[in-house]
């Protein structure tokens, strides 16, 4: 647009009501579409008038009514029906993923679960946290020692409870790295349906959005953390003008991120990979070096992308797949809930497990400069579309509500369970105009 920057101003739509909603400038994704993020510290009950300026003109159809009700994040009104809300929210009618996983448990044997669960998975894994949603209340117990990152799973939770009736549903969640379930579905006894962040080729493990791209979404403009909405704003130079070098920084998680510094170290012109940190192989600092930090924006200034593994699936790839770089993804056993809707080739260029063709595949790169950039563009438009907010809230909304529906007997509030209270915010005034039905007309 030049020097003329767009502007967005939101407000209540009527004059009675008075919010404070924070409108930061708009986010340029350079390629004639822009981004605009608000945050709400109040609620309206008539609505929101949007408008979009150009210098002081009215542009793009501007301005939006929003005539419904509009509520802050920390507001508990949630839509008492599941399916209205699922239409307003324009959630996808099937996730392949959720279908897949699903395949091996046709029904839910809760009592088995109750039986088999803590004695199999805590006590090896130290990571699992026992959940209970009972009339959209969140229940829950920690099993073992290394269960600190259910804070992410108790926001999420909480946070889709204050926007649509929860299912009454029982599940065990693994919030460790690596997915636990590995019999098949016809192994007797059977699998066990435990929900993880991350899922392998050789597990049976229901799949949920990672707690990184999760806590990112709640985390838009609250915090100062990298989001997948700022990315998108900060993809460094124009493609013409990018370093034309693959790039890779990163903890020393796996032997094949040690191999890229040494393959880095004999090839400068084409790859520029780093160790920022030692924890596995601390033996091998001296011999490869340690290299400085990098801002996550400043990855963007290199025309490739090599995305390997860390522990498991490394948690990156989306936010690599949102730049305008080009992603040279590690053919992995591991994966997260959204690559299924990904092709090689298509969004990113396949890489050998072992890395022997990284080379080969960056030399490619640089020769077809045009299908290299047509790739990173398809791997950017498709994540923009699965790795939007609203589609994080639809798939945790649709497995809990495919779990509850084949689970054989009812949920209950177990011993030792507490309760996951909702956030007290009395800092944002919040009126719910949804009519909760009485407990005796449920």
């Amino acid at each position: 647009p030049g020097r003329t920057q767009f502007k967005v101003v939101i407000k209540a739509l009527s004059p009675k009501e008075a919010a404070r909603i924070y409108t930061p400038r708009p986010l340029d994704r350079n390629d004639g579409t822009f981004l605009m993020r608000y945050r709400m510290y109040g609620s309206v009950t008539k609505g929101l008038k949007i408008e979009i300026l150009y210098g002081d003109q009215h542009v793009a159809k501007s301005p939006y009514i929003l005539k419904e009700p509009v509520y802050h994040e920390y507001c508990d009104c949630p839509e008492e029906d599941p399916e209205v809300w699922q239409d307003m929210m324009s959630c996808p009618s099937q996730e392949p993923q959720i279908t897949e996983d699903f395949i091996s448990f046709p029904t839910i044997d809760l009592q088995r679960m109750l039986k088999e669960i803590p004695a199999k998975f805590s006590q090896t894994r130290g990571a699992i946290v026992h959940y209970t949603v009972l009339d959209n209340h969140i229940y829950r117990r920690s099993l073992g020692k290394y269960t600190d990152f259910k804070m992410f799973s108790d926001e999420m939770f909480l946070s889709l409870a204050r926007k649509v009736r929860l299912p009454d549903v029982e599940f065990y969640l693994n919030v460790g790295d690596w997915p636990v379930e590995h019999r098949k579905a016809n192994d007797t006894p059977g699998p066990l349906p435990v929900i993880s962040w991350c899922g392998s080729v050789d597990s049976r493990d229901i799949v949920l959005p990672t707690y990184d791209v999760t806590h990112s979404t709640l985390e838009t403009l609250r915090g100062v953390t990298n989001d997948l909405l700022s990315i998108q704003g900060n993809t460094g130079p124009f493609w013409e003008n990018k370093t034309e070098r693959a790039l890779f920084r990163g903890r020393d998680s796996r032997e094949e991120r040690l191999h890229l510094v040494k393959l880095s170290k004999e090839n400068p012109e084409l790859l520029d990979a780093g160790i920022t940190g030692y924890f596995f192989f601390r033996e091998k600092e001296k011999e490869l070096g340690k290299a400085q930090l990098m801002g996550f924006f400043d990855f963007f200034k290199y025309k490739y992308q090599v995305n390997v593994d860390g522990t498991v699936a490394a948690y990156r790839f989306p936010y690599l797949l949102l730049g305008d770089s080009l992603v040279l993804k590690q053919d992995s056993q591991y994966y997260e809930h959204f690559y299924i809707g990904l092709k090689p080739w298509k969004h990113y260029v396949p890489v050998k497990r072992n890395l022997e063709d990284l080379l080969e595949k960056i030399k490619w790169a640089k020769e077809h400069d045009e299908e290299a950039r047509k790739i990173a563009k398809e791997g950017q438009l498709m994540a923009r579309e699965l790795l939007q907010p609203h589609r994080f809230y639809c798939y945790y909304y649709k497995v809990l509500q495919k779990y509850a529906e084949r689970q054989a007997s009812k949920p209950e509030i177990r011993d030792g369970m507490e309760l996951v209270p909702q956030p007290d915010d009395r800092d944002s005034v919040c009126s719910c105009h949804r009519k909760k039905p009485l407990r005796e007309d449920l």
